[in-house]
C-alpha cells in the first residue's frame, strides 16, 4: 500500500481568523512544508489561483498540489449554477494533477461566524439528506467526469458535521460521490472515527490528518462558544499532539485498504503552536505510525 504526506496551510494563517498569521508569507509556509518533509500542499486564501502562476511557485519549493478546500453550496444552489462556480478551481486542480478537490458544504454554515454558538449550526432532516445525496451525486459525477474528483468534507459548525449527518450523506448518495475522512472533525462532533472508517471505507478518498485536545473541547459551551471561538482556545493539533490514536484509525484504514494522501491539517495560533516544529511532530508520527500498518511512503 501506498500513501503519500501533505499539509494544508491553515497552521501559519487562517483565512477565517486573519489575526492567526495573517503576516505570513506564503514563501514562508511553501519552505517550512518542504523542509518538514511533505510532498504536497492544499491550498489556501494565499495561494495564486492561475495554474501558470501557482505551479512554478510549487516547484520552487519541490512541493506538488495535494487539494484544497471548495466552499460548495449545492445544498441551496441549482446544480447548473454549483458547476459554473466551481469551475474555475476545478481546472485550476485539474492542470496541477490535484487528487481531489475538497468540498465542503457552506450554505448557512456558522464555521466563520465567530459569535454564532456551535448548537446553532444547520441541520437537515432524512427528507432533506435524500434530497441533497442526490444532488451531490450529479455534482460529483460531473466533476470526476470533468478530470477532478471531489472529496466530501464533513465539517464542524456545518450541516454536515456528526456520524449521523455522514451516514444519512452515504446512504443518500451513489457511489460516484466519495468521502473525505476527517478524524479530529468526526472526533469533535463525538463521532466514532473506526465505525465510519468500517462503514464507509470504500468510498473515502482522501484523508485530513487533523488530532484534537479532547480537555479542550470537553471544556466548550456549545450554547455560547463558537466553532472559532475553539479554534482559539486549542481544539485542534497534530497527529502526535493529541487525545486520538492515531496509531488505530490508520492501521484500521489499512485493513480496509485504503491508499493516497494523509494531510496534515490543524489550524492553531502560530504563536503558541509554531508551525514549522508542528508540522514536523506530524510528518514524523504519520511516518512512523504509517510504516507500522504496512505503508510505503511515496516521496518527490
Amino acid at each position: 500500500m501506498r500513501a503519500r504526506l501533505g499539509v494544508a496551510p491553515i497552521a501559519w494563517s487562517n483565512d477565517d481568523l486573519p489575526e492567526l498569521g495573517g503576516e505570513t508569507t506564503l514563501e514562508t509556509c511553501l519552505s517550512d512544508a518542504a523542509e518538514a518533509g511533505y510532498s504536497g500542499v492544499e491550498t489556501g486564501g494565499k495561494f495564486p489561483t492561475m495554474s501558470e502562476e501557482l505551479g512554478p511557485v510549487l516547484a520552487r519549493f519541490g512541493l506538488g498540489l495535494c487539494g484544497g478546500w471548495y466552499s460548495g453550496t449545492l445544498l441551496d444552489n441549482e446544480l447548473e449554477a454549483e458547476k459554473d462556480r466551481v469551475w474555475n478551481q476545478l481546472s485550476l486542480f485539474r492542470e496541477l494533477g490535484a487528487p481531489c478537490l475538497v468540498y465542503g458544504e457552506t450554505a448557512g454554515t456558522i464555521q466563520n461566524k465567530r459569535n454564532v454558538a456551535l448548537n446553532r449550526r444547520r441541520q437537515l432532516d432524512e427528507d432533506q439528506f435524500r434530497s441533497y445525496g442526490r444532488k451531490m451525486t450529479l455534482f460529483a459525477g460531473w466533476c470526476a467526469e470533468q478530470g477532478m474528483p471531489i472529496g466530501f468534507h464533513h465539517h464542524m459548525a456545518t450541516a454536515v458535521e456528526t456520524e449521523r449527518d455522514v451516514d444519512l450523506l452515504m446512504s443518500n448518495s451513489g457511489e460516484e460521490l466519495p468521502l473525505l475522512l476527517d478524524p479530529g472533525h468526526l472526533a469533535f462532533a463525538g463521532g466514532d472515527v473506526l465505525a465510519i472508517v468500517d462503514r464507509h471505507a470504500h468510498r473515502i478518498n482522501h484523508v485530513h490528518a487533523k488530532d484534537v485536545r479532547l480537555n479542550v473541547i470537553n471544556s466548550l459551551d456549545r450554547s455560547r462558544h463558537s466553532f472559532l471561538d475553539a479554534v482559539l482556545k486549542g481544539a485542534f493539533t497534530v497527529p502526535g499532539d493529541g487525545s486520538l490514536d492515531y496509531g488505530a484509525i490508520i492501521g484500521r484504514l489499512a485493513e480496509r485498504g485504503y491508499e493516497g494522501w494523509f494531510v496534515v491539517e490543524a489550524e492553531q495560533d502560530p504563536v503558541k503552536a509554531p508551525p514549522l516544529e508542528y508540522a514536523m511532530i506530524g510528518n514524523r508520527t504519520l511516518r512512523r505510525l504509517l510504516g507500522a500498518a504496512g505503508y510505503q511512503i511515496v516521496d518527490n
